[in-house]
């Protein structure tokens, strides 16, 4: 692992954002400077690092995730050479005192003596594929839609059970749904469109597609993120439906849930695929009335199938083969032993 000698911490906020340096052993010793969360901004600040000779193969710049806040400077420092790390605020909260002050520049001292402290444990950035991250932008477009498309239902139902209702409130509800609806099969068309503009994204989706409980939005959300890894259990920690166990000594125990921590649309959607193939497909079917039969509750064995399509989706990404059904996975130790 290349060997940092200055830690610059980055605290974004929308129009500005507070920038610190530190050194091992953890010292501050550049006192935090304020700057314009713009590309003006972003440029005195290459200058600023420039100035105090903090070189991209010497410094390590970490900021927490603040989504499109620090977008850009993220891509900028990138393209810079500079290495980046983005780090969820939780992780760096509860390194420090919770009854400590917060200002801007504590906040980004903080972000400086985290990164120099861990910086072993620091996730480091780098962009994505244009086309998957036009496709990041369209599903959340389109999961903005779905929400509007509901509430407008929703309140056509009510409108259409009042006593004295209003022809004109009901003509504008039904415009809105079927316009949604436009929307939402124009997004679903594009993205289609652009998977299948690149060979190697379109071969993955495909892959994803085969699995059953896993449609057009599962499988685009999933082939972002399996850009970054392959393992169900770490995708299964991710998404937050992975069971937690929470024990010590003979006094505390609690039954292992899952936190709920992650996208909620990937796990909502992992939890409808899970009800359809329960439904739909025997090989699940029977799965969910053993574990049932063994005493698991019923949401207990809809996660473990919500796991079981996770893994199957990992699975065939990397053989690199479409999904099998009754397909039986063969233990090598037990061939071993035969």
């Amino acid at each position: 692992m290349t060997q940092f000698t200055f830690f610059v911490g980055v605290d974004i906020a929308s129009a500005s954002f507070m920038a610190c340096v530190g050194v091992v052993p953890w010292k501050l010793t550049v006192k935090p400077e304020k700057f314009e969360n713009i590309e003006d901004g972003f440029a005195s600040f290459l200058n600023w690092l420039k100035n105090y000779n903090l070189t991209p193969e010497k410094t390590v710049i970490c900021m927490e995730a603040t989504g499109v806040y620090g977008e850009g400077l993220a891509y900028f420092l990138f393209a810079s050479g500079y290495t980046v790390a983005v780090e969820p605020p939780l992780n760096i909260q509860r390194k420090f005192p919770a009854n400590a002050s917060k200002t801007d520049e504590l906040d980004c001292q903080y972000i400086a003596e985290y990164a120099c402290r861990y910086v072993d444990k620091l996730a480091f950035w780098k962009p994505r594929a244009d086309i998957l991250e036009k496709i990041k932008v369209l599903l959340t477009t389109r999961q903005h839609f779905s929400v509007q498309l509901t509430g407008h239902k929703n309140a056509l139902i009510a409108v259409n059970r009042k006593k004295v209702t209003s022809e004109l409130a009901q003509q504008v509800h039904q415009d809105m749904i079927e316009q949604i609806n436009k929307h939402i099969k124009a997004i679903d068309k594009e993205i289609r469109r652009l998977i299948d503009d690149d060979p190697t994204f379109k071969q993955t989706f495909l892959l994803l597609m085969s699995v059953p409980g896993i449609g057009l939005q599962l499988a685009a959300y999933l082939l972002i993120h399996m850009q970054e890894t392959l393992d169900p259990k770490v995708l299964a920690a991710f998404i937050g439906i992975c069971p937690i166990k929470h024990e010590s000594g003979t006094s505390v125990y609690t039954t292992p849930t899952s936190r709920h921590y992650g996208p909620p649309v990937i796990r909502k959607l992992l939890y409808l695929g899970a009800c359809s193939v329960r439904t739909h497909k025997k090989l699940f079917q029977q799965y969910f009335f053993r574990k049932v039969a063994e005493g698991k509750h019923k949401k207990v064995a809809l996660n473990n199938i919500e796991n079981k399509i996770l893994k199957i989706a990992c699975a065939v990404v990397r053989s690199q083969k479409p999904y099998i059904p009754n397909y039986v996975s063969v233990n090598p130790l037990v061939l071993k032993k035969a």
